[in-house]
């Protein structure tokens, strides 16, 4: 195979059905997602049997059981799968709502319309059924999606490609405005981002060292988080039940997930207060604790924090913990050490609260909740593509919403400029 022959074509190909998308109705495309939707449900033996030949490989090749586990389509994952475009059929359309409209001195209206990015290229590693969320919200949003699983889901994303051509058929809406990349070869990757007349963005979802790659190596716009690295800080306001609750949650709850906790922050007055209790909990959960030497006067049979661990994400169950003198130092350590992901402060003070909220330069910032809730769901944007720490575009959980931009619209009655 070409490589660039063939990706010069997908990427022609998503061009031209992207526009043919943008300008399809809502009946259509949430026809489309339920179409898909059917074609998975009677599909399930096909996507078992493909499934069947990535896990037999990616064993044979030694993958990771954790890469493994991600890379299994489970009967409840396919159901998962089903339902989702249930319910990104569901959502609100974003396409061409019309917001802030006034009028000017000039006698026009000025207002705002939400129109489709245009061709969405989306890198991911592993999990098939990304395939159909990224493809459901891409679709949904107006816009033509270019998908690149990893090499070790080849055979899931090719049988789940079947699946969104046969639903995008049944509307008579181009069957390129969702494609799969059909080659492992990594030169398509390549290519696939360094193609700004085809492509308006690229989404990776993987590693650090995927979504290191890709940004540096693009000339595509790039909506990405590099690390989770989130706190919670235990204020000397806190209610201190409620904060045990919050930092217990926000770390156990799951360990492999961006807005996982990976640093505790405590003020010194609440720190004898919740951290033995804290500790216990930790304890019964299998969580290593790395604390500062304040810390360690309370916790003394924990590991000493080195420099490296206040701006690690751990994704697993290790924790770093450090005692502070109170919020201004709070603030400090979130903004220096920090990811811009998700941090949370517990406090029963208004004016602090106010203050984090303000001075926490971070994608979702919240007050007395875990940083766990950091998701496009529970946000209620019914579903996201990702979570973006960057500035511009889109920034925290990426829905529908995310995947579109403005362009002002004027009505006007024969005005001119005078």
């Amino acid at each position: 195979m070409d490589i660039d022959q063939y990706m010069i074509e997908v990427g022609s190909a998503a061009r031209r059905a992207s526009r043919v998308v943008a300008a399809s109705s809502t009946k259509d495309r949430n026809t489309a997602l339920l179409a898909v939707r059917d074609a998975l449900d009677g599909a399930r033996a096909a996507l078992a049997e493909a499934n069947a030949i990535d896990l037999e490989q990616g064993r044979e090749s030694g993958l990771a059981v954790p890469v493994l586990d991600r890379l299994e389509l489970t009967p409840a994952r396919i159901d998962a799968m089903v339902e989702g475009l249930s319910q990104v059929a569901a959502l609100p359309d974003p396409v061409r709502s019309i917001a802030d409209m006034r009028t000017m001195p000039s006698g026009i209206r000025v207002g705002r319309m939400r129109v489709p990015l245009g061709v969405i290229g989306i890198i991911y590693e592993s999990r098939p059924n990304v395939t159909v969320e990224a493809a459901s919200l891409c679709l949904k949003s107006g816009n033509a999606a270019i998908l690149r699983g990893g090499s070790e889901s080849i055979a899931s994303n090719t049988a789940i490609a079947r699946c969104l051509k046969q639903g995008l058929q049944a509307v008579d809406l181009p069957h390129t405005a969702v494609q799969v990349v059909a080659t492992t070869d990594r030169a398509a990757v390549a290519r696939l981002i360094a193609m700004p007349e085809y492509v308006d963005v690229i989404i990776p979802r993987g590693g650090k060292g995927l979504i290191e790659r890709i940004s540096s190596d693009a000339r595509v716009p790039v909506i990405k988080h590099l690390d989770g690295v989130c706190h919670v800080y235990i204020d000397e306001h806190a209610d201190l039940g409620m904060a045990i609750s919050i930092a217990s949650n926000a770390k156990t709850q799951r360990y492999g997930t961006c807005n996982t906790m990976e640093t505790l922050l405590v003020a010194e007055p609440a720190a004898k207060e919740v951290l033995p209790e804290l500790a216990r909990i930790y304890a019964d959960a299998g969580v290593e604790l790395r604390g500062c030497a304040r810390t360690l006067a309370l916790l003394p049979d924990i590991v000493l924090a080195t420099e490296e661990d206040w701006g690690e994400e751990y994704l697993a169950p290790i924790l770093s913990i450090r005692v502070l003198d109170g919020l201004e130092q709070a603030i400090e350590h979130i903004n220096t050490y920090g990811s811009m992901h998700t941090d949370s402060i517990v406090t029963r003070d208004y004016a602090h609260a106010m203050r984090f909220l303000q001075d926490v330069d971070s994608s979702s910032v919240m007050v007395n909740a875990s940083t766990r809730l950091a998701d496009g769901f529970e946000y209620g944007l019914g579903a996201e593509i990702g979570i973006s720490t960057d500035k511009l575009h889109a920034r925290g959980p990426v829905g529908l919403e995310g995947l579109t931009s403005q362009k002002f619209v004027v009505l006007g009655d024969g005005q001119l400029r005078s």
